[in-house]
């Protein structure tokens, strides 16, 4: 337990001018308002904000964080008030601490609601002072280093699949790597402990195995480098296991694959010499193919600057280089936190203003609901980047597989709105083109354009989603309402009444709306029948017995009623009726981008976008049908087959340790056949039933991780 004097040193330590009193202040005031409580360990309450200020002093952050950082669960927690907070820290702190408290206490019908409510709270708060943010980060660090001590394993599991969907993309989106990469690694390990523990394993193997073989590389390339004029500091540092998971799984390929399990850093006096380095390591060693990255000319959102190179170093070894100034690896580190540090003068000017920031809120503005607004802000933050630019040289960052669509909401709402075309590097490209790095994209727009319904269908991040779903939500609205004012009329009439739109003014309240257009929407669309809100206005009407057996309010029609099984899987772009085939060539499944084949006597054939089957039928694009996976429809709960091509080791057990893995990541081998066998390994194509593409996905990922298994990919043929 850090003493309350160790904690004020710390912090005088790096900030001479730091509030003591108020520190002192805020130490006994937490310590006395969460008494006798105690959290799940059986350890005193009051170690949790303490160690979260300890955490928030470790990187040097301004005394009004390390405050927050010791009151944050006050308000929430124990009988004190935000109001008792202003009154002795002052409102400054008081925002904080209102900002960083976890707003629960909303009568919420789910936990992904309270999720997603919480999240928006968030949101808004760290929109106002980003620390809020910071304190939140460290106040979930904390949390999760001590996440053993909970005892209900699904309690573990869903705050750990929280820190990696949300927390984690958010440290890194203000660039504090190193707290991204220990969340993300403290949830793994709660998620697949078997897939952790079996990297864990292959790394110590690799340690014991390669010996001294970091400091022979560390001391060659340094020789290179001071020989040729600079002063450097060359270390080697071991990805940690998720990272090196999340590879093995996003670039299909195996452990011994990855050339960059141990990255060397180069650290260097200025820009220029970040250049020098990087001609010297070139100039020496054999540098792999597309695996250059420049982010000092080109720095990501987040303000991460470095110059990235993966070669093959020094005694043969794949290695990846990061070569970057002891300013760039502030930042590196701490992101924004780097902002916050002490400075002489007091708090720096220079905070950044975070574009994504500014998007999540547009996306807030736009979502129907909660949820929705935590679905498309997931989108936003956990994928990897594109970097576009408008004709006048603006940096767009944008998720990978971005399109058109997509870079013209980023740039604004309304340009997205209003888009007709887009020129890409001068050429006119479809909008649901998709966009690769250093694009120059030029959006074309007409005063009359609204957005097409479906650009949903390619659009990938979560302010275009959320665009388009309002649009379309509204176009939908209005249709609804006509429809619905036919249906009160065509009552009315049937009843012997004229309809007026006064009429409905006194069951307003009744209906738990405002105007009189909700009433026709909600009866358009099925919510409420024509003949409810009939007899709501006419209470004492007692007209004979007209109901016709045979007419269901719209939108209820299917509730109740047996599958349709005309359509066995949702698919959007087919006819009703028409009969659909999965293709043997390439095995679709919900996820993949498809296209439909019409086929003379078995209706659509579906293909994957990329199945090589295709190019027959180039000659005939009168049978090629535009469909996709529809995903807010209903599946029924079916699996699709999704086939996969292993290599597996030839000795006992290797082939129950493939079915074990598959089984507890929820996948069902279907068909299994080996293809080629010798002394050492044999080859199979494996049939499993899968969810959908991000199931298949896990289960590759969690059978590369498997030391029996040499090789395993998506098979797409066969």
């Amino acid at each position: 337990m850090i003493r309350q004097y160790e904690l004020v040193e710390r912090v005088k330590g790096y900030d001479p001018s730091a509030d003591e009193d108020l520190i002192n202040r805020a130490y006994v005031f937490s310590m006395k308002a969460h008494g006798q409580q105690r959290r799940a360990s059986g350890d005193p309450y009051f170690l949790h904000p303490l160690e979260v200020a300890g955490i928030l002093a470790d990187m040097k952050l301004d005394t009004g964080s390390i405050v927050t950082g010791l009151l944050h669960d006050t308000v929430e927690d124990t009988v004190a008030t935000l109001e008792d907070i202003e009154k002795l820290f002052g409102k400054e702190i008081g925002q904080l601490v209102d900002g960083v408290t976890k707003l629960s206490k909303l009568e919420l019908q789910s936990d992904e609601n309270k999720q997603a409510e919480n999240f928006r709270k968030l949101v808004l708060a760290m929109s106002r002072d980003l620390r809020v943010l910071l304190v939140k980060l460290c106040d979930r660090l904390h949390n999760m280093r001590t996440l053993d001590a909970i005892k209900d394993a699904d309690k573990r599991k869903r705050i750990a699949r929280e820190t990696l969907e949300i927390y984690a993309p958010l440290a890194e989106r203000i660039g504090m790597h190193e707290m991204k990469d220990e969340l993300e690694d403290l949830a793994f390990s709660h998620l697949n402990p078997e897939a952790r523990d079996s990297i864990v394993q292959r790394l110590s193997y690799l340690r014991h195995e390669g010996g001294d073989l970091t400091a022979r590389i560390i001391g060659e390339m340094q020789e290179v480098l001071e020989g040729g004029g600079l002063q450097v500091e060359v270390t080697g540092r071991e990805k940690r296991p998720y990272s090196i998971w999340r590879k093995m799984q996003h670039k299909s390929v195996a452990f011994e694959q990855l050339c960059d399990i141990m990255a060397f850093r180069v650290m260097v006096e200025s820009v220029g010499d970040c250049y020098h380095a990087l001609g010297l390591i070139h100039g020496r060693y054999a540098s792999l193919p597309g695996r250059f990255k420049d982010y000092i000319s080109t720095p990501k959102p987040n303000g991460y600057r470095s110059l990235h190179t993966a070669i093959i170093g020094p005694y043969q070894q794949r290695i990846e280089v990061q070569i970057r100034t002891p300013d760039m690896h502030a930042v590196a580190e701490l992101g924004v936190a780097a902002h916050w540090a002490y400075k002489q003068g007091g708090r720096p000017k220079d905070v950044p203003k975070y574009r994504w920031l500014r998007e999540l809120l547009d996306i807030l503005e736009y979502a129907a609901k909660p949820e929705e607004f935590l679905e498309h802000t997931k989108l936003e933050l956990f994928q990897d980047q594109v970097f576009c630019f408008t004709p006048k040289g603006m940096l767009i960052a944008l998720p990978q597989g971005a399109t058109p669509v997509d870079f013209a909401y980023a740039v604004h709402s309304e340009i997205g709105d209003r888009c007709v075309g887009a020129k890409v590097n001068g050429r006119l490209m479809p909008l649901r083109q998709q966009l690769n790095n250093g694009d120059q994209v030029e959006i074309i727009t007409s005063k009359t354009s609204t957005p097409s319904p479906e650009w949903e269908r390619f659009a990938v991040t979560g302010k275009a989603r959320a665009r388009i779903r309002r649009f379309v939500r509204q176009q939908q609205r209005a249709q609804y309402a006509e429809l619905g004012r036919a249906m009160l009329q065509k009552t009315f009439r049937q009843e012997g009444y004229d309809f007026t739109e006064k009429a409905l003014d006194g069951v307003l309240k009744q209906f738990k709306v405002h105007v009189a257009d909700d009433i026709y929407a909600h009866v358009g669309s099925g919510v409420t029948s024509a003949r409810e809100v009939f007899h709501a206005v006419f209470p004492g009407h007692r007209a004979a017995q007209q109901k016709d057996e045979n007419v269901v309010p719209i939108g209820r029609v299917r509730r109740h009623g047996p599958k349709d099984k005309s359509q066995p899987v949702p698919i959007r772009g087919l006819i009703p009726g028409m009969a659909v085939h999965y293709a043997r060539c390439c095995h679709p499944i919900p996820g993949d981008r498809i296209v439909g084949i019409i086929t003379t006597g078995k209706g659509v054939t579906i293909h994957t976008i990329d199945c090589e089957t295709l190019e027959s039928f180039y000659d005939s694009p009168e049978r090629w049908v535009d469909v996709s996976w529809d995903p807010n429809a209903a599946d029924g709960g079916d699996d699709h087959v999704g086939r996969i091509h292993a290599v597996l080791a030839n000795e006992p057990g290797s082939l129950g340790t493939l079915s074990t893995v598959i089984g507890k990541n929820g996948g069902n081998i279907t068909n299994l056949k080996i293809t080629s066998r010798s002394l050492e390994f044999f080859e199979m194509l494996i049939d499993i039933d899968v969810g959908d593409v991000k199931h298949l996905s896990n289960i590759i990922a969690a059978l590369r991780a498997t030391p029996v298994i040499n090789a395993v990919e998506r098979a797409r043929s066969g």
